[in-house]
């Protein structure tokens, strides 16, 4: 199976600086750049992220680390998303989740009290078949469109994964995704998680591509900021946050062996707070290319 690196940009990249780590990336070789959905912060927009990012470069993938989908027309996301596969064929990897991370940015994607699952379900299903069809009627609880035509359709289809690690995010993965990304995990979880993912799909039918499992991962430089333990203590109380942060290389290349045990092989590895940007890309092209195989 393909063993896979990225780079994920946090809240602290500036979109100043965003042209000079794609000039870095796609000179070193690095796999993919990530952008994650953070609104109210200076970090640059997923989507205008992943169009400036495939404009500059000619061989890096972009992808999503992870967006929100419910609270946006399915129709539109799959416009945005199929215009950019037209753009850079085989270059657009977008993952999704649920809700925000970030507790005050959750009123901004509107869905009906209650039912953001489903409303995520029902919007996966639209997503899905206004990227595969010319021509869509669809008639949801949530959405109704007539003749929906998603122009021009992507010469290859576009793999959509999704986020989430509760029991019924797991579920909805093996229902409606192509790959998962988690976060916040062990590798004993993460472990137990694929096996999830994979028994709900061969129970909806289906089949997800067993290297499209992956894990957001951060690394330190040696001591983990303090704010960031107590933000992965209020998230993951259950576990010693130093579990699931790597306090430096050493310590994340053991995380990557149990992960890629458990039968994980995407990365996507962010700075674990402010760093010099230049000196962690050099660190991660060091440290981690020579682990792809």
């Amino acid at each position: 199976m393909k063993v896979r690196f990225g780079v994920g940009l946090g809240a602290e990249t500036a979109p100043e600086e965003l042209a000079d780590i794609l000039d870095h990336l796609e000179g070193s070789g690095v796999d993919s750049v990530w952008f994650s959905e953070l609104v109210y912060t200076p970090a640059v927009d997923p989507f205008v992220g992943m169009a400036y990012a495939l404009a500059r470069t000619r061989r890096l993938k972009v992808g999503t680390s992870v967006a929100i989908l419910p609270g946006r027309h399915p129709v539109l996301v799959a416009k945005q998303l199929a215009s950019l596969a037209a753009l850079a064929p085989k270059r657009v990897l977008p993952a999704f989740g649920l809700h925000s991370a970030l507790p005050a940015e959750r009123d901004i994607f509107v869905v009906p009290d209650g039912r953001r699952a489903a409303v995520f379900d029902e919007s996966l299903d639209l997503l899905r078949t206004a990227l595969n069809s010319g021509d869509v009627t669809f008639e949801g609880e949530y959405f109704s469109v007539r003749s929906a035509q998603v122009q021009p359709l992507p010469a290859t289809p576009i793999d959509i994964w999704l986020g989430g690690s509760a029991p019924a995010a797991l579920t909805r993965i093996g229902k409606f995704g192509d790959g998962w990304l988690g976060s916040f995990l062990t590798p004993d979880e993460a472990g137990a998680a694929r096996r999830r993912i994979e028994a709900e799909a061969v129970a909806a039918g289906r089949r997800i591509e067993p290297d499209h499992y992956g894990i957001s991962l951060a690394v330190g430089d040696g001591a983990l900021p303090a704010e960031l333990l107590a933000a992965v203590r209020r998230r993951r109380p259950d576990v010693d946050p130093e579990e699931l942060v790597a306090a430096d290389w050493s310590d994340l290349h053991r995380q990557l062996d149990g992960y890629q045990a458990a039968g994980l092989t995407k990365f996507v590895v962010r700075a674990a707070g402010p760093t010099d940007r230049n000196a962690f890309l050099n660190r991660f092209t060091t440290e981690l290319l020579p682990r792809q195989n």
